[in-house]
């Protein structure tokens, strides 16, 4: 069965995720079927809290973007369908605070719903990916931007919070709607 996709208003998603300590099976079965629950989404980037798991885990794959990216993964630039797609498992990202670039962002846990967010435009990650295995990625673009945002779901923190006023008052009828449509759905 397939993972649901936790919308805006759900207590899950301001939860911080769990530190995960056990590499097993069982984590990497949950990786892959949220890698196919992003994929069957049409999404670039999924997070544990979205599917219900206050984790600290997410999954992200740019490989059908037509975005430009750079990357150096483990100290090579090592071809993205190698690594890709990415389990993070317990992320540590740190951003080059300069440049800063303004994207339109997107989020599955907000159906339809975009706004624009500043974020650092290179990042470095350093991550374990599903069997413990450590890791460094440095990248820039909208790889680094999708880590970001994901990283940002695993401490509890969405794209709306990283939005400025103007921009939040633009979307706030849609906010509002999502928001009333979650409440009734947990009623049901």
């Amino acid at each position: 069965m397939p993972l649901n996709i936790v919308h805006f208003n759900n207590p899950i998603l301001r939860k911080k995720g769990a530190t995960l300590t056990h590499f097993d099976d069982a984590l990497r079965k949950l990786a892959a079927e949220m890698i196919d629950r992003m994929h069957g989404a049409h999404g670039i980037g999924l997070a544990a809290q979205q599917i219900g798991e206050a984790l600290q885990l997410c999954v992200v794959d740019l490989r059908e973007t037509e975005s430009e990216f750079d990357w150096e993964f483990d100290g090579a630039h090592t071809p993205i369908d190698l690594f890709m797609p990415l389990v993070i498992v317990n992320p540590s990202v740190t951003a080059v605070p300069e440049p800063t670039t303004i994207y339109e962002e997107g989020c599955l846990s907000f159906p339809k719903i975009h706004g624009d967010v500043v974020r650092p435009d290179e990042i470095t990650l350093k991550f374990q990916d599903a069997h413990g295995t450590p890791h460094t990625l440095h990248c820039n673009g909208l790889l680094a931007r999708c880590i970001q945002h994901e990283a940002d779901h695993l401490n509890g923190i969405l794209f709306i919070d990283r939005m400025d006023k103007a921009t939040l008052e633009l979307i706030d009828p849609e906010i509002k709607a999502l928001k009333k449509a979650t409440r009734e759905a947990a009623k049901k």
